[in-house]
């Protein structure tokens, strides 16, 4: 274990983040590429589920091949993964309109910007905040397959709010995680250049559930 806070961690930081950038560009333009093209959403609709299980089969593939898989083969998932992405956020171009899209997306970049800078800079050990975020996480998810059954919308006002603040606290969390995990690998750029895409991952989920609960809360749909 070695224990670099200079140079070395502004690098693996700015790889991250361009990663980060790279998957976010992927999604977003997809996404709009295909709400854009009628033979592209009727694909998307006959094919949602199995759009939805080759994400989580990729999410699954990443999270036990970790230790296993090459740099090159880690970008790769990564990639696809985005690109999948970009399937199922295409029907926000098509319920909402672009202009609160944009404002909703820079809303949630500044909210994650400031608690991801939290994460880099606190001292404090958010190593306990990380399991209760994650339990919180999964009951979140509970809820919302209750509610897609029961459908109620002040139950899913209450949903969103409580997701937002959950995947805030998990962006710390990832951000000071991300940097023991530096610390780690610092004498090996081949397992730092594949935590940099792991750690992108990371942040992306955060950042697109961020964006997401943002926009069923206060995004403008479209009449």
């Amino acid at each position: 274990m070695v224990i670099d806070s200079g140079n070395g961690m502004s690098k693996f930081f700015t790889k991250v983040y361009l990663w980060m950038f790279v998957g976010l560009l992927i999604s977003f333009g997809v996404a709009y590429y295909t709400s854009e093209s009628v033979n592209m959403i009727y694909f998307v609709l006959r094919n949602y589920t199995w759009i939805i299980l080759a994400e989580l089969l990729v999410v699954v593939i990443f999270s036990f091949l970790r230790s296993k898989v090459s740099p090159v083969v880690a970008a790769i998932l990564f990639v696809f993964y985005a690109a999948l992405s970009g399937l199922t956020l295409s029907s926000i171009f098509i319920v909402y309109e672009i202009g609160s899209i944009g404002m909703v997306f820079l809303s949630a970049a500044l909210m994650f910007g400031l608690l991801a800078a939290y994460g880099f800079m606190t001292k404090n050990d958010l190593s306990s905040m990380g399991k209760v975020l994650l339990f919180a996480l999964i009951a979140i998810l509970i809820m919302s397959l209750i509610n897609l059954f029961v459908y109620n919308s002040t139950f899913g006002v209450i949903i969103s709010v409580v997701s937002v603040v959950v995947f805030l606290g998990l962006t710390a969390w990832d951000m000071q995680n991300l940097k023991a995990i530096y610390n780690y690998y610092a004498s090996s750029q081949n397992e730092l250049n594949k935590a940099s895409i792991y750690g992108a991952l990371d942040l992306y989920l955060d950042f697109i559930n961020i964006f997401l609960q943002l926009l069923s809360l206060f995004g403008r749909r479209k009449d």
